[in-house]
């Protein structure tokens, strides 16, 4: 009787409706936001095309997504008779359960987030899930017994491998900030000052520890955990930047969609799979977009840190708190979809990359600048160790932004003088060409009547 007493109270307990609120808001976050962005990229497209984008299905084509995940749900499930019929049937699920593992440590407000506090290793985590997708892709292009699968699922497991090593160099930029704000008055780890942290929880407390309590209501209210002039993408900008493309290469958007390029591979490892196992994939794809802005929003923009938020929670109020949660859930909710508008709109811009210029700029770009990054602001904080910390973080800050605009100024060298060298050849034959055909002499601009071998205007 009192095990069963003890049972029941573990389940009624606080933390357990805790972690039941939390699941059931991560699941239906990634469950709708792929709905949601579908619409809201088919209409950002369209108005970035002048053109109107849904209209017919429902009020201004509001339903048009319903109505495509009604479609999917309705559509034949179609099996490849001779597919590896394992991999092929878990091959959708291992590349959907990242998405929404990823989220176990990326709380989206004070109170929606698994009990017992942030995971300490948040980070090794979160590039751990992401390594996952890599797996199911190459499941899904082998186990559909189809050579342009497998070339997809090869091509995307190559690109994945690649970008995620520049996109966890891109962390440790972050990583050494919160290694030299640990210890200071008002910042985190004052028991431990120097060492750093790797949670995606702690490293947000690290980018709103700035303020100080005035006594002034209005800015208390408004700035009590909430400091955006501390933000890391202020002194990191560079860093954002690079995480951000890694993001778009790990979820095989534009322009870094070969794994998928319709005119090459027939919508490459999804070309067997059609219904559900096929939305599994598609829905797979826009949580990875949420999961990148997520990400980003926690390193570089405070996660869900916004006005009120931590003056609201801090009261101990049951009313207040519940006000306070929900304002951080839309904080952080618009944060992602800010960023998710990235992604679209660069989608309506660039054109695809080719499958060597996506390998160089991995390894011969990314790289080379990530591994620079780590060694400048070591160097940057040897240089500056004997003076104020605001220092160190001026001059970083105004290294990093140059160092942003010569990056810029370097992709756009780099992608000229690979797109000449990758014409040149046609380019050549196209000269050759031309000149061994002969040209009409021009008189007065007119071309001249030229004149015919004798019998070339002769008919047998």
């Amino acid at each position: 009787m009192a095990v069963f007493i003890t049972a029941v109270g573990g389940i009624i307990s606080w933390p357990f409706l805790q972690f039941v609120v939390t699941f059931l808001t991560v699941f239906g976050f990634v469950l709708t936001s792929a709905t949601i962005l579908v619409l809201a990229e088919r209409k950002i497209l369209a108005w970035m095309q002048d053109r109107e984008g849904p209209l017919h299905t429902g009020p201004w084509g509001l339903l048009q997504s319903v109505a495509d995940v009604g479609k999917l749900l309705l559509k034949e499930d179609i099996r490849v008779k001779e597919a590896d019929k394992m991999m092929f049937l878990l091959s959708p699920s291992v590349f959907m359960a990242p998405v929404i593992a990823a989220f176990a440590v990326l709380p989206f407000s004070p109170y929606l987030q698994l009990p017992g506090g942030a995971l300490s290793t948040g980070l090794i985590f979160l590039v751990a899930m992401s390594s996952i997708d890599v797996i199911g892709v190459i499941m899904a292009g082998w186990g559909s017994n189809n050579k342009y699968s497998l070339i997809g699922g090869l091509r995307s497991a190559a690109q994945m491998i690649s970008y995620e090593l520049p996109l966890v160099l891109a962390f440790v930029g972050v990583i050494m900030l919160t290694s030299i704000l640990a210890g200071l008055p008002g910042f985190p780890h004052q028991d431990t000052p120097g060492v750093g942290t790797i949670s995606p929880y702690e490293i947000m407390l690290f980018q709103n520890a700035a303020w100080h309590n005035t006594g002034i209501p209005v800015l208390d209210f408004i700035f009590q955990g909430f400091t955006p002039w501390s933000w890391f993408f202020l002194f990191q900008p560079l860093m954002l930047i690079i995480y951000y493309t890694c993001g778009l290469a790990e979820t095989n958007r534009a322009p870094f969609d070969l794994p998928e390029a319709e005119s090459e591979l027939v919508a490459g490892y999804m070309t067997e799979y059609s219904g559900m196992r096929w939305a599994m994939f598609f829905l797979g794809e826009y949580g990875n977009m949420t999961i990148a802005s997520a990400v980003a929003s926690y390193l570089f923009l405070g996660g869900f840190a916004g006005p009120g938020v931590g003056w609201l929670t801090s009261q101990g109020s049951l009313l207040w708190g519940f006000v306070g949660n929900i304002l951080a859930l839309l904080y952080f909710v618009f944060k992602i979809y800010a960023l998710c508008g990235v992604f679209i709109w660069i989608r309506a811009t660039l054109p695809r990359l080719r499958a060597d210029q996506l390998m160089q700029f991995a390894w011969l770009i990314l790289m080379p600048v990530t591994l620079g990054n780590i060694l400048v602001t070591g160097l940057l904080y040897f240089l500056t160790a004997s003076l104020p910390t605001w220092v160190f973080l001026t001059v970083l800050a105004a290294v990093n932004w140059a160092s942003l605009f010569g990056f810029i100024w370097l992709v756009g060298r780099v992608t000229t003088s690979t797109t000449r060298r990758a014409q040149a050849p046609a380019i050549r034959a196209q000269l050759r060409a031309k000149s061994a055909t002969p040209t009409p002499a021009l008189r007065d601009g007119v071309p001249t009547r030229v004149a015919l071998p004798a019998g070339a205007g002769s008919h047998e």
